[in-house]
């Protein structure tokens, strides 16, 4: 066990080594200081103010990242959650401000909206690669374009705020019941002083839901289990009873329905409704390089997710002392990079030490005898000269 934790934790450690030598050696390359970049990172990159904007912009990280994850123990590549996410976020905002309802119900109302709407958006690739055998690479890939058209139709058509009530394109407004408070206060009863001008997103608890969620539903259920079984070996588990189409479609609900939920943490908090302003892009593909880099485990995952959301935060001090921030980037790439390569040579590091051992086993278990030689009750059977 302790050998097996040692050797996860090499990886991104050896990943991380690699990609601040690399990012050193850039930044010599270019005229830069090295030494004064990271002197910003690690002292101002942990300032207060950076470590909220770290665990604000972490959350939605960390969602995205689950909703791949679950696809990927499928083995499937959901590259869909960009598209996905962004037409439950314009349906979920619209449908939000239509309706009235008390405070959590709001709430709750919107993200099953917003789920509904990521699942029936999956469902399409699910459906083709179970029962056309369509690769859903392809066909999710295909279908962001078309998200990005569908939603543009329908805010324009018919879910716009009036041009006149906002210059800004976007949903109506919701109302103060369907908004997450902030944590401001909750830290200060704590002893946490956070200036007003900086909003501790309370959003990082759905996150924390959909963490526990992923866990219970996939390493602690039977479904979990066949789900696991199919994308690992699914002739075995299509032998054993397990319907693989139903798998494939479920799945792909599943991550469709979390993808959802990605782009709501500013809706439901400062920005208030649906805009190009409000919901952010590219968070469903930085979602395939976090769950690459969790390894499709919810812890691995948050740390993934806290990480890539430090390395974007850090750009504004970075920027306000005039170096280059770009950096940063080229951190978070070639750390996907890294890893991906660390945890393979550690994967075959392990498969040998794991040979190795069973060959010792066998080798102290004694030679077998020579032909013909009598052996006790308990020795091996061999068959006769």
């Amino acid at each position: 066990m302790i050998r097996r934790i040692t050797l996860a934790l090499i990886a991104p450690a050896l990943a991380l080594a690699v990609a601040i030598a690399v990012s050193s050696l850039m930044l010599v390359i270019t005229g830069n200081s090295a030494r004064e970049v990271f002197h910003v990172i690690f002292t101002e990159g942990f300032s207060r103010a950076v470590m909220v904007e770290t665990v604000n912009r972490a959350a939605p990280y960390y969602i995205s990242g689950v909703a791949v994850a679950i696809g990927f123990k499928m083995n499937l590549f959901n590259i869909g959650v960009e598209g996905q996410y962004k037409l439950a976020a314009l349906f979920a905002a619209a449908a939000g401000a239509a309706v009235t309802l008390p405070g959590p119900l709001h709430l709750v109302f919107i993200m099953v909206v917003a789920m509904a709407v990521g699942a029936a958006w999956a469902a399409i690739p699910g459906l083709l690669r179970a029962y056309r055998g369509v690769s859903e690479v392809i066909s999710s890939i295909m279908l962001n374009a078309t998200a990005l058209g569908v939603g543009a139709f329908f805010l324009t058509r018919w879910l716009r705020q009036p041009a006149s009530e906002s210059p800004v394109l976007g949903t109506k407004p919701l109302p103060l019941s369907a908004r997450m408070p902030t944590l401001n206060d909750a830290l200060r009863v704590i002893g946490i002083n956070v200036p007003d001008a900086i909003r501790v997103q309370s959003y990082v608890f759905v996150a924390l839901a959909v963490g526990i969620a992923y866990y219970l539903l996939i390493w602690r259920s039977r479904y979990g289990f066949d789900l696991r079984a199919t994308g690992s070996n699914p002739e075995a588990a299509t032998a054993s009873g397990v319907n693989a189409k139903r798998m494939i479609i479920t799945a792909m609900l599943l991550s469709g329905a979390v993808a959802g939920l990605i782009g709501l943490n500013n809706v439901l908090g400062p920005a208030g409704r649906y805009s190009d302003v409000s919901v952010v892009g590219g968070l469903g593909f930085t979602g395939i390089a976090i769950a690459l880099l969790g390894r499709n485990n919810p812890i691995g995952i948050a740390f993934a997710a806290l990480l890539w959301a430090f390395m974007d935060a850090v750009q504004t001090p970075l920027s306000t002392a005039q170096l280059p921030k770009q950096i940063t980037s080229i951190m978070q790439g070639i750390t996907v990079l890294s890893v991906v390569i660390a945890y393979e040579v550690v994967r075959r590091v392990a498969a040998r030490q794991e040979l190795s051992g069973l060959k010792r086993e066998v080798t102290a278990g004694g030679a077998q005898p020579t032909p013909g030689a009598p052996s006790g009750p308990s020795g091996p059977e061999v068959a006769p000269a």
